[in-house]
């Protein structure tokens, strides 16, 4: 089986990475021709653009920063789909422009599957990141190798978009939890707390959580480097907001996080580290909310294995 991978950023240059290092035969395509050079180097093959990708390969995965660039890169593909050919969207993206999309590619004979990950892009280089995985059974099963290849754990979400809605979820979920974990160190810096002290004490207890474990890290090391900018998260917690909007939820904390990172934005701008956000409470107070012994990134020393399907609680196969 041959596969394309189109976008080679901080998480596609990663998962890339995970097919070429397992022996998979991939071709790769970015409009940054250093990140393209950089897995030919690793044994891929360069493509020259999406049109070519559908062509020569049997599955193309995207890995975009945006819906519009989806859409810009499937509409160059749709003319070289046909039976057979299966299309597999692993970007943050918006749940109705994933069904959208997916459509599209089934109605031309091909099969399309809506698979982001989640984890962090530590989790990503080492193939340990989870993957939602929306489609019908029958295709999932066809994709299961590579995302197992991809990601250690793979959860089957039902119809194509349920799983563009739970990575907005899940991401939602994390940036609240990002917000919390910088407002809970600060006050416990103000209140004369060692930091130390104060992130053994959140990460033994029930205030902790997979953002305090990763990005607090980053935030007490002072690097902020959790190859993650405020751009993104804006982008993710918008697409979050518009689901609950388009379903009549009256959300009462999301619209408060939008608003923080809309200022975030305006003080450090958009590409600055999502961490940073700590940096309004910071500069509010005139607080350091470093401590010495954190490093300054995330690796990840689980080593790597063959991935699985997760089975749901509750829903037996």
């Amino acid at each position: 089986m041959k596969i394309g991978f189109i976008g080679l950023g901080n998480v596609g240059g990663k998962l890339s990475g995970s097919l070429i290092r397992n022996g998979h035969d991939v071709m790769v395509h970015d409009l940054n021709a250093e990140f393209v050079a950089e897995k030919v180097a690793q044994g891929a093959t360069a493509g020259d653009n999406p049109v070519q990708m559908m062509r020569e390969c049997d599955v193309v995965i995207t890995c975009l920063p945006s819906p519009a660039a989806c859409d810009a890169v499937l509409q160059q593909m749709l003319p070289e789909v046909r039976e057979g050919k299966i299309w597999m969207e692993m970007s943050t993206t918006d749940q109705a422009e994933a069904v959208r999309l997916g459509n599209l590619v089934i109605a031309a004979g091909g099969a399309a599957v809506d698979c982001p990950v989640s984890g962090g892009c530590h989790r990503a280089d080492t193939g340990n990141i989870s993957i939602f995985a929306g489609c019908d059974r029958a295709t999932f099963e066809r994709v299961l190798p590579l995302l197992t290849t991809l990601g250690r754990r793979v959860l089957h979400t039902g119809e194509m978009g349920s799983a563009s809605m739970l990575k907005v979820l899940t991401n939602y979920l994390a940036t609240v939890h990002l917000v919390a974990n910088t407002e809970a160190l600060v006050v416990a810096k103000a209140a004369g707390m060692n930091l130390n002290t104060a992130y053994e004490a959140i990460a033994i207890s029930s205030g902790n959580s997979f953002s305090h474990v990763t990005e607090s890290q980053v935030i007490l090391n002072g690097s902020r480097d959790i190859s993650f900018t405020m751009d993104l998260v804006k982008k993710d917690i918008g697409l979050f907001q518009e689901i609950a909007e388009r379903n009549n939820v009256p959300l009462e904390i999301s619209p408060l996080i939008c608003e923080i990172f809309d200022d975030g934005i305006a003080r450090y701008g958009d590409r600055e580290l999502s961490p940073n956000i700590i940096r309004r409470l910071e500069d509010a107070t005139g607080l350091d909310i470093r401590a010495p012994g954190f490093p300054a990134e995330m690796t990840d020393d689980e080593p790597e294995e063959p991935g699985y399907e997760v089975t749901p609680t509750g829903l037996g196969r």
